[in-house]
């Protein structure tokens, strides 16, 4: 069930400021910090679901397009619990089109300025040994916040004796992935047809 909520002012402004603090860690990308969104959203102020938070970065990896995605969509559902859902009429879309500006404005806007400015700075000062250090010091920063929020999105499955096919499809695709030059696409018609099929 959905919950539904009663947000203040304050509580818009928390939700941008959350996702802006949120956009200066999101080394590698958005998905990095899905854990910390978790805790946040779901945990901490109960304004998404479990199922909500999970179907939202479901979807919107599987769309086309940028996978910044996820972020909209739970701005989106926060203002649709906010609106009361689907019945809350034209209250319910304006508060979706908030929530879904305001998550998107907070992870993009300050990681934005921040990347022109270093990307400005750091080309003029490429050869300097510190540049170079930085550089490869992110790789295994990145490769960690990827492998948490892989950690989080397997939890949502917490009965190993049902949900092994979905470990083991993962840790396939993760190996072909890694070994091989597959298309994504062919993984993830793969995953939709033995979803489909009700195999995982």
């Amino acid at each position: 069930m959905n919950p539904v909520l009663e947000l203040s002012t304050s509580d818009w402004l928390s939700l941008f400021n959350h996702f802006a603090s949120l956009s200066l860690l999101a080394v590698g990308g958005a998905i990095t910090v899905a854990p910390d969104m978790h805790r946040f959203l779901v945990e901490e102020k109960l304004w998404l679901s479990e199922s909500q938070f999970t179907s939202s970065i479901a979807l919107a990896q599987a769309a086309p397009g940028p996978n910044i995605l996820f972020v909209a969509l739970m701005g989106f559902n926060v203002g649709m619990n906010a609106g009361a859902g689907l019945g809350g009429g034209w209250m319910s879309v304006g508060l979706a089109s908030l929530g879904l500006v305001l998550t998107l404005m907070g992870i993009m806007l300050p990681s934005s300025v921040l990347t022109y400015t270093a990307t400005r700075w750091a080309h003029q000062h490429r050869d300097k040994l510190g540049i170079r250090a930085f550089k490869s010091g992110m790789a295994p920063i990145v490769i960690a916040l990827l492998l948490s929020t892989s950690w989080l999105l397997t939890l949502a499955h917490d009965q190993p004796a049902q949900d092994w096919p979905l470990y083991v499809l993962t840790a396939l695709t993760a190996l072909v992935v890694w070994r091989t030059q597959v298309h994504m696409l062919w993984l993830i018609g793969l995953g939709a047809l033995l979803g489909g099929l009700g195999w995982v």
